[in-house]
């Protein structure tokens, strides 16, 4: 298996096992508090894998320009915006259906990707995108409407809105954060996207973290007290952004995002199983769709 797949499949699973924790962090931290703990408390962890990378491989630590240290905070500003708006979007509608809203990234990104970075994909690819934003609209809107005139109003939905939008932030973080590593031009490019990683999320700690320092100032006392909650949170957003910035250092970013679609899949486990919110018909459905998808791009 390329070493780009594996770490996209790892990264989906990090990522849903993150968001779910960090939606339990909601009952106790305000929205942005939930947000800014998977930035802080994934600082230590991101110099530890750094550091175990280095010491396996001898790589060389990469020089960063100051082009790639803007590209980088260009990246944590959209990913900060992204995880705010992809929290705010589970209060309308449930953790399984405002995570769906968000997939849309796999089309934007492969949008993005194509006028920003010039990347092109095979037609195959295409069909694969494709058939992953029919499944994710699938899970959020099968039983809700029967008309195109519903399927505009439920689109128009706060859930909606908040989920869409933070697609396109997390579509432009890829591409922010695939540009930094090629501006790197480090000899080896997963020890790259680590340091790219520790680099990003230490601005990501100092900006979300001043703002909160600045409008919600008790919020800050309850980060670092419910410091044995929030670890777990900083831990697997540390492990899955690594898989996703090296997916993005290693393969094209529309081939990552499409790949990375089988988190919805992991996302209705947790929603059952973890969050015990109750699933329909229609979400296997919507899961065999997102399996389909997959495997088109997969083949492409």
């Amino acid at each position: 298996m390329p070493l780009w797949l594996a770490a996209t499949l790892s990264a989906a699973l990090f990522q849903c096992w993150r968001t779910a924790l960090q939606q339990k962090l909601r009952g106790t931290l305000s929205l942005n508090a939930a947000a800014v703990v998977r930035y802080l408390y994934g600082v230590p962890p991101g110099l530890v894998l750094v550091g175990l990378w280095w010491w396996a491989t001898g790589g060389t630590l990469p020089a960063f320009s100051n082009q790639a240290l803007l590209l980088c905070a260009i990246g944590g500003v959209l990913q900060i915006f992204g995880t705010v708006l992809l929290i705010a979007s589970f209060a309308p509608r449930g953790f399984a259906v405002g995570t769906a809203y968000s997939k849309t990234e796999a089309l934007q990104g492969a949008i993005f990707a194509i006028i920003l970075l010039g990347e092109h994909i095979p037609p195959l690819a295409w069909l694969g995108v494709a058939l992953g934003v029919c499944a994710v609209l699938w899970l959020s809107l099968a039983g809700q409407v029967t008309s195109l005139r519903q399927v505009l109003q439920a689109t128009g939905q706060p859930a909606a809105l908040c989920g869409i939008a933070a697609g396109s932030c997390f579509g432009l973080t890829a591409i922010a954060i695939r540009a930094a590593n090629q501006e790197l031009a480090a000899p080896d490019p997963v020890l790259g996207a680590l340091c790219t990683l520790v680099v990003t999320n230490a601005m990501q700690t100092v900006m979300q973290g001043g703002w909160l320092l600045l409008r919600e100032p008790a919020s800050v006392a309850q980060v670092f007290r419910n410091w044995r909650n929030a670890a777990p949170v900083g831990l697997l957003s540390a492990l899955g952004s690594a898989c996703w910035f090296t997916g993005f250092a290693l393969a094209p970013v529309a081939l990552v995002r499409s790949v990375g679609q089988v988190e919805i899949l992991f996302t209705l486990a947790f929603s059952r199983w973890y969050l015990k919110e109750r699933l329909k018909t229609r979400d296997a459905v919507g899961a065999l769709l997102i399996m389909a998808s997959v495997l088109l791009v997969i083949l492409a």
